[in-house]
């Protein structure tokens, strides 16, 4: 596929969403589901308060306020940060499990958002793909397609989802 050719719409069924109705610029919302994480089969994040951001093509990504997440549990990333033309600059941090386990660079957050995205100061957003296992509401996530988006992909999403086969130029 061309990087001018915008992929066929898939139409979302009964209690799902489509990704092609989701905005650009993307937008912060309040979400109603119970988020969770778990690494070494302990939750090290749990909320009833988290946000998602939403833009057009990609997986919703949630963050969860750092009242929510064991902070016991959070290091200093590796100093890696990435910089996104709507929310500002990213940093990331690692968690160190239950059992050990070190997982580099699992979440990250905006410690100085862009206007228009203070509502995630400080929250984090987890990798689905990095932790054990990443929770909205009863269902467990899978990763957004191709390892570099953040976004958490439920039966509820219908895409194509930016990340697959094809789809760097979306």
């Amino acid at each position: 596929m061309d990087r001018h050719h915008r992929p066929a719409r898939i139409e979302p069924g009964p209690g799902q969403e489509s990704v092609w109705d989701y905005p650009r610029p993307p937008r912060v919302e309040a979400v109603a589901d119970r988020l969770r994480i778990v690494v070494d089969g302990e939750t090290v994040a749990d909320t009833t308060d988290g946000l998602r951001v939403v833009e057009t093509a990609g997986a919703p990504v949630y963050y969860i306020p750092p009242g929510d997440v064991r902070a016991d549990r959070l290091r200093r990333g590796s100093g890696r940060t990435t910089v996104c033309e709507w929310k500002g600059v990213a940093t990331y941090h690692s968690i160190v499990g239950a059992h050990g386990t070190r997982i580099d660079d699992a979440a990250w957050s905006y410690e100085d958002p862009n206007p228009g995205y203070e509502a995630i100061r400080g929250y984090l957003a987890f990798y689905a793909g990095r932790v054990d296992e990443a929770w909205v509401g009863d269902e467990r996530a899978s990763p957004q397609p191709g390892g570099f988006y953040g976004g958490w992909v439920t039966s509820r999403l219908v895409g194509p989802i930016k990340g697959e086969p094809g789809s760097g130029g979306w």
